[in-house]
């Protein structure tokens, strides 16, 4: 089962709400869709769930053209950020009924929906009503009505986004395993680099409504292709600044220099654009070879065993991330070390060079 888009587009009165995309999603993975708020990830699915028309382009469900078929021939699930469970139903009713409406026997859906249900342990609430159940309960029955409905492809448009921390890590990491070997395209879209990672599989890296960047999530957040690719996928802000290089030295804007190695040290004289994440900046030096930046802090945070700053050298605000307590102050110059050796080099056009 594949699903593959080939130049699929959507437009909204005249407005491009995605460009023109080319895509082949699998099954036996996650393909995760990552990007800010707004950058076209639900539009996207909607697309391939055939709640939107395209405005050019096809789409195929394993080989099938199914651009103009509507959602209910498409036989896909859909789970969204928010709790969609019928309120006036009971837990079992709302897992059976799209069983229910695709007609099955009375039997073969009682076996399916204890099946899904057993599976997000949601066997004791049956006979419950959604507001008697939690947060994280209700979104477990909408995930267990996909489960139950067995569908050639599952899209889920942030299904963690409204639940607490402890049920997300929970969920997380049960996701992938819930899914497996049920020979369902899965598609997961998400705003947090960190889900994409912990995901797996393979990421599209979505802008403005254009796929940036598509292929296995580790290798894509390794090697960015471009500056936008790698703004997506850094949370905190990858960092960014422009240099200009002679002969193996890069120099910023503020007088800060450092020596560069391997492919970097190979580029031609001129204007490039550093990038380096914020988990490379540091309060304190972690190799001889660290580059000592200085900057005014703006704002601290201290977020579970990390301590994030953001600071202003020059022109450029720059962020680092931490293991740790710091003890940073707002307003006071503060000493910080980036490791060169872990940066990417971005030609004037946003491409990656080195």
């Amino acid at each position: 089962m594949t699903i593959e888009l080939k130049q699929a587009s959507k437009a909204i009165r005249g407005i491009t709400h995605i460009k023109p995309t080319s895509l082949v999603l699998e099954i036996g993975h996650f393909n995760v869709l990552l990007g800010q708020t707004g950058s076209g990830k639900t539009s996207l699915i909607k697309l391939m769930a055939g709640l939107d028309p395209l405005a050019s382009g096809q789409i195929f469900m394993d080989g099938q053209d199914v651009s103009r078929l509507s959602t209910q021939k498409r036989n896909i699930s859909l789970v969204h950020q928010f709790f969609v469970n019928y309120p006036h139903m009971s837990v079992y009713d709302n897992i059976a009924s799209p069983l229910r409406v695709a007609g099955m026997a009375k039997s073969e859906i009682q076996g399916r929906v204890e099946e899904a249900a057993d599976i997000l342990q949601l066997r004791p609430m049956l006979a419950r009503r959604p507001q008697e159940l939690s947060g994280g309960q209700q979104q477990r029955c909408a995930l267990a009505r996909a489960i139950a409905k067995e569908s050639r492809a599952v899209f889920l448009d942030e299904p963690l986004a409204n639940l607490d921390y402890k049920l997300r890590e929970e969920l997380r990491e049960q996701l992938p395993e819930l899914f497996a070997g049920r020979g369902a395209v899965v598609v997961y879209a998400t705003s947090e680099p960190e889900e994409a990672l912990l995901l797996g599989g393979k990421t599209a890296l979505m802008d403005d409504g254009h796929v940036t960047q598509f292929g296995p999530t580790a290798e894509i957040y390794r090697q960015p292709e471009n500056l936008t690719a790698a703004r997506v996928f850094s949370d905190p802000p990858i960092n960014a600044a422009e240099i200009v290089k002679t002969g193996t030295k890069a120099r910023l804007k503020t007088g800060v220099t450092w020596e560069m190695t391997g492919k970097s040290a190979n580029l031609s004289d001129g204007v490039y654009t550093v990038a380096i994440r914020p988990h490379h900046v540091t309060p304190v030096a972690e190799t001889s070879n660290d580059v000592i930046l200085k900057g005014k802090v703006l704002v601290t945070e201290l977020s579970g065993s990390e301590s994030s700053a953001h600071f202003q050298m020059g022109e450029d605000g720059w962020v680092s991330l931490a293991h740790g307590v710091h003890p940073y102050k707002v307003g006071a110059f503060h000493t910080f070390f980036m490791d060169a050796s872990k940066a990417f080099y971005f030609g004037p056009d946003g491409r990656l060079v080195a």
